[in-house]
Formats: structure tokens, sequence, C-alpha cells
């Protein structure tokens, strides 16, 4: 079956101001699954975020990452189909424009744009928080929150700039030592029993599945934001399609079965009938405590200084993930070229890197100049706002696969290309309602606050098709490169995984094997 959508091979000649391209064969699928995972910050996540979704969703919460883990493998499964066929790393923006039109997908991108942007500045509230209190804790020394968000920011551009294998090094350490200190303290849990034994509730369905949870899920959704951050370097990895499969479904696999393991943890420490008034109580101190109790104390030193550095993992791997989109785009000429270019060494984006650490440094001095709190302020509103467009683009990322893949590669057969990834777009979808109906709690402002949010995200998307149409009148030839870059064409999957998938990929080579 004939391809239709917009394409043209990564090899052909770049656009004016582009270049070789990013690193190939830069991340082996044990750095591209730490990468991802260092997105998802997980020992933030457990001792800063969790607290909020037992606040919520009380013992419910342990089933509820498994239920939102299952979604997401729902998700998996066509997103990685759509990696045989379609490599780029504007990931999101290049699937949608295959699937739903160059129109779509321009709007996809800035979404993405805003989205990933408003994560990575968010977590310098987070970080400059985390690095007062840690150098209060051990130096005695007190200064605004603004300066340590400063050095980081420095930091991060730095690492950025020297290329992502530097990165994925830094990220990968971090990582590791995040997840045993979080594992010793289930450890020490289990062991002690907890505050009442163990009990099969937090996973029960009727527990779990019910109305009362949307808000739950809604946020627990926000747990795997990162995970797809396997696709955005997918154009940068060793394998191609096959390591990014592998590391995507590891990934959802890995967060989903050790963020409810964890959660089950908080839950048998404090009890059934009792985590959700504690993490009402205390919910800053609510996973802290538990070092404090079951671990020496040395161990809860170290995990004070592993807060901050996982605050910074995750800005780092956020940061390039963001550059990533913007170089995709100045790539294809969606916004200026220049964008769309490598350091000839370090072959990092530097310039789209630059970019976004200017944006990152404005955004910190205008909340320092109007006083914004970096955690009620900075950090729930742009979580917030980075989340709504996440999720947004989950569900047309779904969409958008089931139309290509149904369109051009039905060999690739009926649960890869309709059922797995329909099921995930109609969950999505129904996530996206509960957290616009939600988004007060997400953001904790007012309503004037989420107006403007929610608005941010409606003018990114209007933005994007404004910008698809007045290219397609004005410049026509770069209207037509709109996601067309891709790898895939030029480096077919080596070691496909089953006979029927080879066959596939086989019977899509005649139609991908020139450029219209």
């Amino acid at each position: 079956m004939t391809d239709h959508s917009p394409r043209v091979a990564v090899s052909a000649r770049p656009a004016p101001g582009a270049d070789a391209g990013l690193a190939r064969n830069a991340l082996s699928l044990v750095e591209l699954m730490f990468t991802a995972l260092a997105t998802l910050a997980p020992l933030t996540l457990v001792v800063a975020v969790m607290p909020l979704h037992f606040f919520v969703g009380g013992e419910a919460v342990p089933g509820g990452y498994l239920v939102a883990a299952a979604v997401m493998a729902l998700f998996a499964v066509g997103l990685t189909t759509m990696m045989r066929y379609v490599r780029n790393t504007g990931a999101f923006y290049a699937i949608i424009t295959r699937g739903l039109g160059r129109e779509a997908g321009s709007a996809a991108a800035l979404l993405a744009v805003i989205a990933y942007n408003a994560l990575q500045v968010s977590t310098y509230g987070a970080l400059g928080l985390y690095a007062g209190d840690t150098v209060g804790r051990f130096f005695g020394i007190s200064a605004p929150w603004w300066v340590y968000a400063a050095v980081a920011l420095a930091a991060v551009a730095y690492l950025g700039y020297r290329g992502i294998t530097t990165s994925a090094k830094v990220l990968s350490v971090v990582l590791m030592c995040e997840l045993i200190v979080l594992v010793i303290l289930g450890i020490a849990v289990v062991a002690s029993g907890g505050h009442a034994g163990f009990s099969a509730e937090p996973v029960a369905p009727s527990v779990v599945l019910t109305f009362e949870n949307g808000a739950m899920f809604g946020l627990i959704f926000g747990a795997f934001m990162g995970f797809e951050s396997t696709v955005i370097y997918s154009e940068e990895v060793k394998g191609g399609a096959r390591t990014v499969r592998r590391a995507t479904y590891a990934v959802v696999a890995f967060i989903g079965v050790f963020y409810a393991v964890m959660a089950y943890i908080v839950v048998t420490a404090y009890g059934i009938d009792l985590i959700a008034g504690a993490a009402s109580e205390d919910p800053a101190g609510l996973v802290l405590v538990l070092f404090e109790q079951y671990t020496p104390g040395w161990l809860v030193d170290v995990t004070v200084v592993l807060l901050l550095l996982s605050a910074f993992a995750a800005l780092l791997a956020l940061h390039n993930a963001s550059n990533r989109y913007l170089y995709a785009l100045g790539r294809e000429g969606l916004i200026p070229q220049r964008f769309g270019t490598v350091h000839p060494v370090t072959r990092s984006p530097w310039i789209a890197g630059l970019a976004q650490s200017v944006f990152a440094a404005v955004v910190l001095v205008l909340c320092v100049a109007l006083d914004i709190d970096p955690y009620l302020g900075l950090l729930l509103w742009g979580s917030a706002l980075g989340f709504l467009g996440i999720i947004a683009l989950w569900a047309l990322c779904s969409l958008a696969v089931v139309v290509y893949l149904r369109r051009n590669h039905r060999e690739a057969g009926m649960w890869r290309t309709t059922i797995a990834p329909l099921l995930s777009f109609l969950a999505l979808t129904a996530i996206l309602v509960l957290v616009v109906a939600n988004f007060d709690l997400f953001s904790g402002g007012a309503p004037l606050v989420n107006e403007v949010l929610v608005g941010l995200a409606v003018v990114a998307v209007v933005g994007g098709v404004v910008r698809a149409l007045y290219l397609r009148v004005r410049a026509p030839e770069r209207y037509t490169r709109l996601g067309s870059v891709n790898v895939a064409e030029c480096e077919p999957d080596p070691e496909p995984d089953s006979q029927g998938e080879d066959q596939g990929e086989g019977a899509a080579a005649a139609p991908n094997a020139s450029t219209p």
C-alpha cells in the first residue's frame, strides 16, 4: 500500500542552515532507558509528588499505578510500531504530521515545545528549594532559591552543550543512586511488617476502579510524563527501532511496577485507614519520615542530597528533550532554520539548547521580579501546563498511529495498528478530560492563573495551525518539508522481533525507498 504521508529521506540535502545532524549510535539500550527514567525523577516523585496522590486517592494509589501502566503499555504498542516506519527526533510532531496532516503536526509541535519547556523550567523551583534546604542542613548557609536555580541552569546548559553521551553518564549515576535508596526503604518496611501487616485492598479492583478516583487517575498519569523521551532520541541510539522498542516497554513496565510497589510500601507503613490523613497533614514529610523511622540516620542525609540530584537529573533530561524538539522544528523550517543546526564537535543541538536556557533564565528573572513562589507558583503552574500538553499529545499521537498504520502498514497486524492504539486513545482522552476538569488541583492556582495556563496551551495549538497554513501559502517548499525527515527510511531495523514483523517491514520498504 502506497504511503501518502509527507516524507523525505534524512540523507536528502538539508535545509539551509542545517548540517550533518545529531550524533549517531551515541546511546546504548541501557543509557536510553536511564535517560528516560531520569526524566521521571523517581526519588522526587515518590518523596515530593506521591503524597498528593495519597491525599486524593488514599489506599487506591498502588492499584492506580498498575492501571496507568496498562494504559501506557497499550500506548507503547502503537508508538513503538511506528518506530519501524517513522523515526524523527521530533517524535510526536513527526508521528502526528504523518497521521493527521501538517497542520495538526505543526500544532502538536508548538504544544510540545510549550509543554516540555514548562516542565523543565518549573523544575528549577523544586531544585532551588531542595538546594536551599540541603545547603542549610549541612552548612548552615542561607541563600535565596533562585541563586541555586541559576547555578543549576548554567550546569544544565553546559552539559547539554557537551552532548547526549556526557548527559547520559551523569543521568545514569544519579538514577542508580535514587533507586538504591528507595529499594533500601522498601526492604526495611517489608521486613518490619509495616503498621498493620500486608493487605490486598490497595490493588483490589473494587477499591481502585471507582468514579471517585477520577482525580487520582488524572494525577497518577502524570508520573509517566517523560517515558516517551525514548522516541525523542530515536536518531541517536544504537540499534534503531529495536532499541527504542525495548527501552520504551522496559521503562513503562519498570515505572508502573516500581511506583506501584513503592506506593504499596508507603500504604503498608502508615496503614490503609491512615494513609490519606497522613498525606493531608504533612505531604512534604510523608515519605521522608519513613526514611527517618526505618533507615539509618546517614541514609536520611544521603536521601536529602539525592533529592537535589534527582531534580537536577530531571532538569538535564528535560533540557535535552526540549532542545531536540526545537532542533527538529528548525531543521524542517517550521521555526527559524538556525535552530536546526548541531555543534560540529559535540553534535549537540547547541543553538536550540542556548535558546532553551535563555528562555529559562527569563522565566526565573520574572519569578524573582514578581515574587512568585518557587513551589506554589513556578513548580505547580509549570507542571500543570506541561502535563496538560503532554497528555493531549499522547492522545493525539494514539489517533495518528491508527490513521497512519491503517492507511499504510496494515501488514503490521490488527492489534498493533488498530486495537491497542485505539484503546489507548480512548483511555487517554478520558484522562485528558479529567485533567481539564481537575486542573485547579494540578496547578493549585486561582481561576485566573488556570485560565492563563490553559490559554497558553490553546494559543500554542492555534499558533501551530496558523504557522502551517502560512507556510502552505507563502513558503510551499518549507511546508512540504514538515514532518519529513525520517531516519527509518535510511536505517531499517536490522533485527526484527518476529518473522511477521520482518515481512511487514519488507513489504513497507518499497514505497519508502524513494522520495516523492
